[in-house]
């Protein structure tokens, strides 16, 4: 049977790897609101390990419900459910690997756990929280991850269903908080490595507001330098993805559509990082977003339309980036650069947008150049707000209407360059003329 230690926290051996401490006590982020879904009855822990032993790696704590693996040798779903034995905890629904986990799965610094194909095909976690201070359930990653080939969701189990958040937010301080669902990150300082491959992830995350709570964006890298998440279909989480201090990553050949916010949002210090491949779409908020002291962000190759907010941005104080090879369409605007320096934005495919590529807000020594800019709605370049010493050369621009052909600068933009910019008016079909 269990043992219990000084805390309410139950140890059992579920693989077998080097002896670990197991900490008396687990502690998780602070909720931001404890508000949320809730069952009435709280499950008991009966259960037996098929391996005990005194040198435990997974723990569970029923004052927070929370699994904790501290495992340094490679640890899956199966070992868990072999540790704990408690349906109410973690259930395994089908024989082809159909999971549901009621609690919170921590993985420990040191530790390393796959969800794959050898014993998952669909993790769904709980959006109805049990006896818990937390509003939700997350997946929060210390140490290292594999996920491959699998499908991670949150699950509405009382309605039998995916769950819906309909939180939002307007950019100018106006939250609508949305009801919690699950999350996914890997948190501060984690020691390896996660790699997300070849798998779908969806309806995770919500609006939180001014508070934080690290599962809430959906999917979240505060730590995990390194990390390649490729040939996934993200989809319907708050954001798609969100970083913070993220260093050497690769995001690449992924669907990322219905995210409640941001499609891709790395963020905060957020450097070293490649984002390629990717068709990104049907965002509430913009498709591609780099803001807060980001840099040496490359952005190519990927398609990215139809979101509500921008294409691709480079916001607050963004430097040392690139945004090339790139296809948007159908965006507010194309490509925008805001308050950020030193970007080059060059041989992208820009179209049918109401502003082609915008540069505002003291946006300084910037290239733009080399892109085909096709039916704007109000300009093909817009340089406004005090943006100067930008240079603007060899765009192509066409458009049927003259709105679509304009290169304007405001008079707050100062010691702007624009050289040899083609512009041919579709309607007439004239030879292009270039502009000053």
């Amino acid at each position: 049977m269990f043992s219990m230690l000084s805390s309410p926290t139950y140890n059992v051996k579920a693989v077998k790897g080097k002896d670990m401490t197991t900490p008396s006590s687990i502690s998780i982020n602070d909720p931001s609101s404890k508000k949320g879904n809730t069952l009435s009855s709280s499950p008991s822990l009966a259960a037996q390990s098929s391996n005990p032993s005194t040198n435990s790696c997974i723990a569970y704590s029923p004052t927070t419900r929370t699994i904790t693996v501290s495992c340094t040798n490679p640890t899956r779903l199966t070992d868990v459910n072999n540790a704990l034995h408690e349906n109410s905890i973690l259930a395994k629904q089908s024989p082809n690997g159909v999971w549901l986990l009621s609690a919170n799965l921590i993985i420990d610094k040191g530790a390393i756990f796959h969800i794959d194909s050898t014993d998952t095909k669909w993790l769904k976690i709980n959006s109805r929280v049990v006896g818990s201070s937390t509003p939700v359930y997350s997946i929060g990653i210390q140490g290292s991850a594999r996920i491959d080939s699998v499908k991670i969701t949150g699950w509405d189990q009382l309605k039998n269903t995916y769950p819906l958040s309909n939180g939002s937010r307007t950019g100018r301080g106006t939250y609508i908080y949305g009801t919690p669902r699950p999350g996914l990150y890997v948190d501060y300082n984690a020691t390896g490595a996660s790699n997300i491959t070849n798998s779908e992830i969806g309806y995770l995350g919500y609006e939180t507001g001014t508070h934080t709570h690290k599962g809430a964006s959906g999917l979240s890298y505060y730590g995990g330098d390194g990390s390649v998440i490729r040939n996934n279909n993200i989809h319907n989480l708050y954001f798609g993805f969100y970083s913070v201090g993220l260093s050497h990553v690769v995001i690449e050949n992924n669907i990322i559509s219905n995210s409640g916010h941001y499609g891709l949002d790395p963020h905060t210090g957020t450097h070293d990082l490649i984002i390629r491949n990717n068709t990104v779409y049907n965002n509430r908020g913009s498709g591609i977003i780099c803001s807060l002291n980001c840099y040496n962000i490359l952005v190519e190759n990927n398609k990215v339309h139809d979101n509500a907010g921008d294409g691709i941005d480079f916001s607050r104080f963004t430097y040392n980036s690139l945004a090339k090879n790139n296809i948007v369409y159908n965006e507010p605007n194309g490509i925008f650069i805001t308050r950020s320096h030193n970007n080059q934005v060059y041989n992208n495919s820009v179209s049918n947008s109401v502003e082609g590529i915008k540069v505002e807000s003291a946006s300084n020594f910037n290239k733009v150049y080399g892109n085909f800019i096709t039916n704007s709605k109000a300009h093909a370049i817009l340089v406004n707000n005090g943006s100067s010493s930008n240079t603007f050369y060899s765009n192509k621009i066409i458009s049927t209407t003259p709105a679509g052909l304009k290169i304007e600068q405001d008079p707050t933009s100062k010691n702007n360059v624009f050289n040899n910019n083609q512009i041919a008016s579709a309607v007439h079909s004239r030879l292009p003329t270039k502009s000053s």
